[in-house]
């Protein structure tokens, strides 16, 4: 089983608006995700990927919000900053391959591109470093 590393994740109107790594999260924290989303992974048998999405509370807690047994779009930014992205490691799960290392080899951030966002693109693309992936979704939702 691969983990990997936390992200923070920014919402606007309940969707998903950017994912930064690394997460400015403590060691600690770190290794009580991880070992969350071994112990849930290992519970219902899973093949493939999970996205576990975690609170962490005033005092220091983690708590649960989502539990995602499929690609995500907070982990789209593996696709340009990690060795495997987590598409192709659920590929390599539910066709039996060996899981790939998923290191991070930079820091990133992503931002979802919702509705009238696309309208900033020539902005995004003039960025140095930026990396688009468009997914041909024909309709967008409200938060």
């Amino acid at each position: 089983m691969a983990v990997y590393p936390p992200v923070k994740n920014e919402h606007k109107n309940h969707i998903l608006d950017k994912t930064f790594y690394p997460a400015p999260l403590p060691i600690d924290l770190q290794e009580q995700a991880a070992e969350m989303a071994r112990k849930i992974a290992d519970a219902v048998d899973l093949v493939g990927v999970l996205a576990l999405e975690l609170f962490v509370t005033k005092d220091g807690k983690l708590l649960a919000n989502e539990i995602a047994p499929r690609t995500h779009n907070s982990g789209h930014w593996t696709i340009d900053a990690c060795s495997i992205s987590q598409f192709e490691n659920h590929v390599r799960c539910v066709t039996g391959l060996p899981v790939g290392n998923p290191a991070p080899h930079s820091a990133a951030e992503m931002h979802n591109l919702i509705g009238d966002d696309i309208d900033k693109l020539d902005d995004y693309l003039a960025t140095t470093g930026a990396h688009i992936h468009l997914y041909g979704k024909t309709e967008s939702r409200e938060g």
